[in-house]
């Protein structure tokens, strides 16, 4: 199942078309993702029970590049974020695998839509694409086994970061580098679990202007999903709706030799196997 936000409205995405969630359920359900997405299984058993009627024949490709797609997850309470979690991201880094996972948190307000412009507030702007894990159910100490039992579903992120204010002053400001306007790109839309066997086996890319920088597999990751989940959950209570971008794959700007960073007018296009992708375009400040 995939749940988009478009134009402020929880929508189903499917092969024939688009559903409006609320109309389609005579009210039974939300308009709003924020809510809705902790009532994922409820949702997905009145799909198999009904025959919801499609109420926009656009096509998810068409969908994906519609300036009303808004992030899934508009007002997430809690932004998990992880660094350096793919090998050879740290490897072009020149820095050693971590032995727990390094987390941070991208400000609420960085958040964006699939199609969302972002400003680029430094001349050492930089893209990281990302797995993003939404959070189903609330929970605490959860078991790695059981760590993916609470998550809703996956979307694509964009990680952009300004390297000239997250490494000015000791200790690092991450969390304000990387926050400026529409930092935190997610979507197209939310695909729930049930359809991605393995959150751990994704094909992730990342291209700039129509050049690739960034080509890999979730499967590098140095902390698993699960592992991630579980780890957060062991310190933070973790509840519906909270999301954590989950690392960044080798190919970064600041990782390339000279380094090469974002200007305005530049156009970012990430996606991730079986969850689509995201297109981005920087503007001035």
């Amino acid at each position: 199942m995939r749940l988009a936000n478009l134009n402020g409205r929880a929508t189903l995405v499917t092969d024939e078309g688009l559903i409006d969630v609320e109309k389609a359920s005579n009210g039974r359900f939300t308009s709003n993702t924020d809510v809705l997405v902790a009532q994922l299984e409820e949702l997905a058993s009145w799909v198999s029970e009904t025959s919801a009627q499609v109420t926009d024949s656009m096509a998810p490709a068409v969908l994906a590049r519609d300036p009303g797609l808004g992030p899934v997850i508009s007002h997430p309470g809690q932004v998990f974020a992880i660094g350096l979690n793919y090998r050879t991201h740290a490897l072009e880094m020149g820095l050693a695998n971590p032995t727990k996972p390094m987390v941070f948190t991208k400000f609420s307000s960085s958040v964006a839509g699939a199609n969302a412009t972002f400003v680029i507030p430094s001349p050492m702007t930089d893209w990281e694409s990302e797995l993003v894990v939404v959070i189903g159910k609330r929970g605490r100490n959860v078991n790695v086994d059981e760590a993916l039992g609470y998550v809703a579903g996956y979307c694509v992120g964009q990680d952009l970061s300004d390297r000239a204010l997250q490494m000015l002053g000791t200790p690092a400001q991450f969390s304000l580098g990387k926050s400026y306007e529409n930092f935190a790109p997610i979507g197209p839309w939310l695909t729930t679990t049930d359809e991605i066997t393995d959150p751990n086996a994704l094909e992730i890319t990342c291209s700039v202007n129509g050049v690739l920088f960034q080509d890999s597999n979730t499967s590098d990751m140095v902390f698993s999903v699960r592992e991630l989940v579980s780890y957060v959950s062991s310190v933070c209570e973790i509840r519906p709706g909270d999301i954590m971008f989950t690392g960044s794959p080798h190919g970064v700007g600041q990782g390339q030799d000279p380094p090469v960073f974002l200007k305005p007018g530049d156009v970012i296009e990430t996606a991730i196997e079986g969850l689509g992708s995201l297109r981005n375009v920087g503007r001035a400040r």
